[in-house]
């Protein structure tokens, strides 16, 4: 019996309770489980790039390339030449960044140099004026997929700051990633075209292979999840897995600022007997952030659900593992920006050789971290090394996504202070004294200096009412078009109905 029959047959033995669980993750995340492939965990830059780089340089067709940021640093330039001699070669590459991601990251210089080698650019969601904070909804995706024959997808940018800087003392970033073979690359491939389109024309109907076309590369049954903003396809799934784990969870977040739900679904898995583990950042390129990750410690820890922090300069993983069975990788973050805001790409693979892989991984980075408990008195308190770390991680510049993030999470903290909904720790109150005292110094400008808030509400309201109108004008255009259209289609019909008519006449006659 070979590998295709022993699978199927396994999945008609599934018991009514796995089925229906399939089902309801199919659902939730809007992505069907596909069956047929083979998955390679990659652990930081240090295995991810070169791997990528070796698939870039065997392209022979195409390569599609989806980030977030690309730095122009030494690390840039490499792949940034890598993209342009396979132009040259008369490959088809397409590379679709970020427009705020790469803000003061990368020079025109650097995109124009790619563009002159026949490197196909577009810039994501540029600030449009019919759309007034529509470029709060960022491309957060990690993509490259090269030929049809296989696919990364990570939560990698490319950039200095993933490989370290040895000369200096620091360590790389910490990263997740892996590498696909197999069917659900069309899934891959299907992301891209979806971004791609959305930043302009859409890519040729022949290009991409059907997901039939593509043979079996292993036996691991995965969902490729390609979350676009306000669907929360992501945001489902996740409660589903806290909801349904029965032995662990394990999570790793580089920007952590759970909803008050998923809070909740952590503590009472936690209450049940699962083991919630919750790997951090101890010093984050978003020094805000660390406050507000620190205000949704207490409740977790309360409910004895483990945080740990990671004693590097920055984790950037965000991945999961839960029942040795249940895996994912990928961009979105357990916070609103990602859940909701942002187009993200994951993959969650069903497959215990690769959580377990997962599981190992996951023990290696705790013991690279340390373990956040609550004191006598129930308080949270930064070690002096924290403290030292966060002073590092300074001035660094985060994301539009991550700032959302973080606006989220002071209004959550200060919306819990003033509707005394539920207990507020330490960290929340530095967070409270921050709002206060920031709202007293709008209220000293709004008394004396009255213009200077008045003038930029006048310039938003300005923006967003030809923003309104602008796109008013363009649906009405665009029904107009639509009703001539039709009307025109009515009266071909009707000439036809007629001629038919007299046709018939005549005959009769």
């Amino acid at each position: 019996m070979d590998k295709q029959t022993i699978t199927g047959f396994n999945r008609e033995l599934r018991s009514p309770a796995r089925i229906l669980a399939d089902n309801a993750f199919s659902r939730a995340a809007g992505a069907p489980l596909v069956p047929g492939n083979s998955v390679r965990l990659l652990k930081d830059a240090g295995e991810n790039y070169p791997a990528w780089l070796e698939a870039i340089n065997s392209a022979r067709r195409y390569i599609h390339f989806e980030t977030y940021t690309l730095h122009d640093d030494h690390i840039g330039h490499q792949f940034g030449e890598a993209f342009a001699d396979k132009a040259r070669d008369g490959v088809q590459v397409r590379l679709l960044y970020d427009w705020f991601g790469d803000l003061g990251f990368t020079s025109r210089r650097f995109w124009r140099s790619m563009k002159q080698a026949g490197v196909e650019l577009r810039c994501f969601n540029t600030p449009r004026l019919d759309s007034s904070f529509g470029w709060l909804s960022r491309d957060h995706r990690k993509l490259l997929s090269t030929d049809g024959r296989i696919a990364f997808i990570s939560g990698l940018c490319i950039g200095r700051k993933w490989v370290g800087y040895p000369e200096r003392g620091i360590e790389a970033w910490r990263d997740t990633g892996i590498e696909l073979h197999g069917p659900a690359i069309w899934d891959a491939e299907q992301a891209f075209s979806q971004t791609w389109s959305s930043a302009g024309s859409p890519l040729p109907e022949d290009e991409l292979p059907s997901r039939e076309s593509l043979p079996r590369a292993g036996d691991v049954e995965l969902r490729v999840i390609a979350t676009v903003p306000n669907m929360a396809g992501l945001y489902r799934l996740d409660h589903l897995v806290a909801a349904l784990a029965r032995r662990s969870l394990w999570l790793t977040d580089a920007y952590f600022i759970g909803t008050t739900a998923y809070i909740q679904a952590l503590r009472a898995a936690a209450v049940d007997g699962v083991d919630v583990r919750l790997l951090v950042p101890s010093a984050s390129d978003v020094p805000l952030l660390n406050s507000l990750s620190m205000s949704g410690y207490r409740p977790l820890l309360e409910a004895g659900v483990r945080v740990f922090e990671w004693n590097g300069p920055m984790l950037h993983a965000k991945t999961a593992v839960a029942d040795g069975r249940w895996s994912r990788v990928g961009s979105t973050n357990l916070n609103l920006a990602s859940w909701i805001g942002n187009w993200e790409l994951d993959v969650a693979v069903e497959n215990e050789e690769f959580a377990t892989e997962m599981e190992d991984m996951y023990l290696d980075d705790l013991e690279h971290a340390t373990e956040i408990v609550l004191n006598a008195k129930k308080r949270i308190r930064p070690t002096v090394e924290r403290l030292r770390r966060r002073r590092r991680a300074k001035g660094a510049k985060g994301s539009a996504g991550r700032a959302a993030a973080g606006a989220i999470g002071v209004g959550n903290a200060v919306g819990a202070a003033i509707t005394n909904h539920r207990l507020l720790g330490t960290a929340e109150a530095r967070i409270m004294a921050s709002a206060a005292l920031m709202l007293v110094c709008l209220a000293v400008i709004a008394v004396f200096w009255p213009r200077v808030i008045s003038i930029p509400i006048a310039l938003i309201c300005g923006w967003v009412a030809v923003a309104l109108l602008v796109r008013a004008y363009r649906i009405h255009r665009d029904g107009e078009k639509f009703t001539g259209y039709l009307s025109s289609n009515r009266d071909r019909q009707s000439q036809s109905v007629i001629g038919k008519e007299i046709v018939g006449r005549d005959k009769n006659h």
